[in-house]
């Protein structure tokens, strides 16, 4: 049975000496440390006689150095040699100052931020492939099984994703295509060609504004809301739970809000150009004095319905990036609240990097194919 450290103090010709026994270990040291400290304190120099004491650890030794450290003069030690063995060890280990890491820079440095940027590009890009597979095995058993779609959030997430966006989508390009307007026509105004404004604002709407804008919009309010939303659950491990009960959280979350976006983006593009037209007559009718007719008349003869269709060709593409990053983002979550705000930052960045290269890609696309 372990007996509680305790000690006594008998002075002498040279000084104190504390006379230590009992059992000085971490599990019955108790206050004996603080309590020896405090009647050495006043002690020039300290002998310490541990030859009647039990066992000793290094919570013990510890406690034993730090009560007679300090002394202007060194007392006498009688101890057996395993505990002497112990204090020096402890000793040794209480002086040793931490060694600071060392600090690279320059070129290593430089070297080493390339490195992890490239093993981080490439890790990323399997996990995205993960999430994908993931994705179409989901999209796979809904086509199988149709009963397993979930139709109530999916109208709940067009409703917010669509319908909600509306009025944003409309305004901003409405001005849009006001500006456009109007720099077209102090551009064209020196060439005498002012009505040619016509169709810059509508090729320039139909086939680039009014898809990229729209999909940036969505970037910024869907995605971070997808990874908000999906990364909050994850968080209070409702995912968690929801496998455990058996629910596959990309037929619950994943999927609706890929569908929801996939349906919407075409439909909020649309009305996105139409607003930008409406920009573009409301612009022309009141510094050029063209009708609407005539305006209307000009996007039929000379802009044609094959820029309506490359702007809207680029939709269902975007929207499966954008949707695929927000959700991707939330599954990536990790339990605080750091996590969540890097990954919903790195959802907005990722999807508007994404939507600006894949415009770039379309461009190239589409010029070789001379469309």
């Amino acid at each position: 049975m372990p007996n509680p450290a305790e000690f006594s103090l008998q002075q002498g010709e040279h000084g104190s000496t504390a006379v230590l026994t009992g059992d000085w270990t971490a599990e019955t040291l108790d206050d004996a440390g603080l309590r020896l400290a405090e009647n050495l304190l006043h002690s020039k120099s300290v002998s310490l006689d541990m030859r009647g004491m039990g066992r000793c650890d290094t919570a013990g030794a510890y406690a034993i150095i730090r009560a007679a450290d300090g002394r202007e003069s060194a007392g006498v030690l009688l101890a057996r040699p395993e505990t002497e063995r112990l204090l020096h060890l402890v000793g040794e280990a209480v002086q040793a100052e931490p060694t600071p890491p060392r600090q690279h820079r320059g070129f290593y440095e430089l070297l080493v931020r390339i490195g992890r940027g490239v093993v981080n590009v490439f890790h990323d890009l399997y996990e995205t492939l993960i999430f994908l597979g993931h994705l179409m095995t989901s999209i796979g058993r809904v086509i199988i099984n149709p009963r397993k779609f979930r139709g109530a959030p999916f109208v709940s997430l067009c409703e917010r994703a669509g319908l909600d966006a509306i009025p944003i989508v409309a305004t901003t390009t409405f001005f849009l295509g006001a500006v456009v307007a109007l720099l077209g026509i102090n551009t064209l105004r020196s060439f005498a060609a002012e009505v040619l404004v016509v169709e810059l604002i509508g090729i320039s709407v139909l086939r680039e504004f009014g898809i990229v804008i729209t999909a940036v919009l969505l970037a910024g309010r869907s995605a971070s809301s997808f990874a908000a939303e999906i990364g909050s659950m994850k968080m209070n491990q409702e995912i968690d739970a929801m496998r455990v009960m058996g629910v596959d959280p990309f037929d619950a979350l994943v999927l609706p809000r890929f569908l929801a976006l996939l349906v919407t983006l075409p439909l909020l593009t649309f009305v996105a150009d139409l607003a930008g037209l409406v920009g573009g007559v409301a612009v022309t009718t009141s510094i050029l004095d063209l009708s609407p007719t005539f305006f209307w008349q000009r996007i039929a003869d000379n802009v044609g319905a094959t820029n309506f269709w490359v702007g809207i060709s680029k939709a269902p593409v975007m929207a499966i990036v954008i949707a695929g990053i927000g959700c991707r983002q939330g599954m990536e979550v990790e339990g605080d609240v750091e996590s969540l705000g890097r990954r919903v930052t790195s959802a907005v960045v990722q999807a508007i990097f994404a939507i600006i290269l894949l415009d770039a890609l379309f461009a190239l696309l589409y010029m070789e194919l001379n469309i």
